[in-house]
């Protein structure tokens, strides 16, 4: 039994008339008439009564022609939903993302791709940079909005600049510096340090050793915090201070002061990652809306 089989069927079953079934088919009579035969022949049962008058559908051809029609329907869709996914129409991706620092670009992203496609399904995924380089490299993403690594991390992937941010201090409001129009590091050296955790976020440990000029010139560090959300608490409660990228003022609130610092550390830059030259249709359009 063949696709065509169930399409001639269908299609005699909806005129009860072999003549205008064979010409909405295109097909001639003698060969439609032959195909309904061997379809009755392979399944055992007579699905029509015909006679010079009049065709109709016997008990087993009413009950038949329900399931058929049910089975065409899904081929169809099938065949939709593989061209869909062919042209980036349809289907799913998985996109990770960083939090924090993707809080403006995020939003944004998902805006312009709903726009192009909005047809496919995005999964998204919170994890750390180093979730998202596994992520990435092991195909269980399809591409990610995150900032930019070490050139040996990134090895494989290719990275799209999307936003640039300066690294700046953030104050309580009733801090002594939060008036001030900028601050030295030589300054910050006598300040209470929040941090992030150093397991979780390695990349941001290796930015205050090249700010500070090493390890052991980092300043003392009062709090260890593994999310945005308690880094800023604790700021706000003045348990420190803390050297955050200026996007991380979407997430604070206005009792938190942000400072430039000098001489301007290298500043956070943010974009999208994939793999090199392994892009799903759909997950291309998602890297081209970013850009």
């Amino acid at each position: 039994m063949e696709l065509r089989h169930l399409r001639y069927f269908v299609a005699v079953a909806e005129h009860l008339n072999f003549t205008r079934a064979a010409a909405r088919l295109r097909v001639a009579q003698p060969a439609l008439s032959r195909q309904i035969r061997d379809l009755e022949d392979e399944l055992g049962a007579q699905l029509l009564e015909r006679n010079s008058r009049r065709v109709s559908l016997t008990p087993a051809g009413a009950a038949f022609v329900a399931e058929a029609k049910a089975v065409l329907q899904r081929a169809d869709e099938a065949v939709r939903a593989a061209k869909a996914f062919s042209s980036g129409q349809g289907g799913e991706i998985h996109i990770g993302y960083a939090p924090s620092p993707t809080v403006e670009l995020l939003p944004q992203a998902l805006r312009a791709f709903q726009e192009t496609s909005p047809a496919v399904r995005v999964i998204l995924h919170d994890l750390s940079a180093r979730e998202i380089l596994q992520g990435l490299k092991s195909s269980r993403l399809d591409a990610a909005l995150t900032v930019k690594g070490e050139a040996r991390e990134m090895r494989g992937l290719s990275f799209t600049p999307a936003r640039t941010y300066p690294f700046q201090l953030a104050v309580a409001d009733n801090h002594r510096l939060a008036r001030s129009k900028s601050v030295r590091l030589e300054r910050i050296k006598s300040e209470p340090l929040l941090v992030y955790t150093r397991e979780d976020y390695p990349d941001y440990f290796a930015m205050l050793c090249a700010i500070f000029g090493g390890e052991g010139k980092i300043p003392k560090i009062a709090g260890e915090h593994d999310s945005a959300t308690s880094l800023t608490a604790a700021i706000e409660a003045g348990r420190g201070v803390a050297i955050v990228p200026s996007v991380l003022a979407r997430l604070a609130g206005p009792r938190i002061r942000f400072i430039p610092v000098q001489p301007a550390p290298e500043p956070l830059i943010v974009g999208v990652a994939c793999q090199r030259g392994k892009l799903a249709p759909a997950a291309q359009r998602f890297v081209g809306a970013v850009r």
